[in-house]
């Protein structure tokens, strides 16, 4: 596999899971009332652990070989770029604020902050699919 191929690839896997996330996983775990949260949520997040995991590493695989590989331009840039800002929300956003909830348990504001962060994965996995397709 070249490294267009594997960019284009890891990325379509990466946008795919995250639009599935967006309009099925998330909507279904907002509506969970608050008094059933905590067995739901737990089971969520030990089971989006097994895709999240492999699929980032994926991703981070193919952007790093991908930029090594070179050129870098524009179009590479905004693959690797958009599913960075997609990593990154999930890093410095979504994953503290699951544990917040958690922790605490559900909130109207920590629900509302978690579906704000999905909506830029989202975006961001979806940018960086157009991009691929240009590399």
């Amino acid at each position: 596999m070249d490294v267009q191929s594997a960019l284009l690839a890891a990325t379509a896997a990466h946008a795919g899971f995250q639009v599935v996330v967006s309009a099925v996983v998330y909507p279904a775990l907002a509506d969970v009332p608050p008094d059933q949260w905590a067995p739901a949520h737990d089971r969520h997040s030990r089971r989006i652990s097994y895709v999240v995991a492999p699929l980032y590493a994926l991703i981070v695989g193919a952007c790093l070989w991908a930029v090594v590989a070179g050129p870098v331009t524009a179009t590479v840039a905004v693959v690797v770029v958009a599913n960075g800002i997609a990593l990154a929300t999930t890093a410095l956003v979504a994953a503290p604020t699951h544990g917040r909830m958690g922790r605490d348990g559900r909130t109207d504001q920590l629900v509302q902050r978690l579906l704000w962060s999905d909506r830029v994965r989202t975006v961001s996995a979806v940018t960086a699919l157009v991009a691929a397709f240009a590399v």
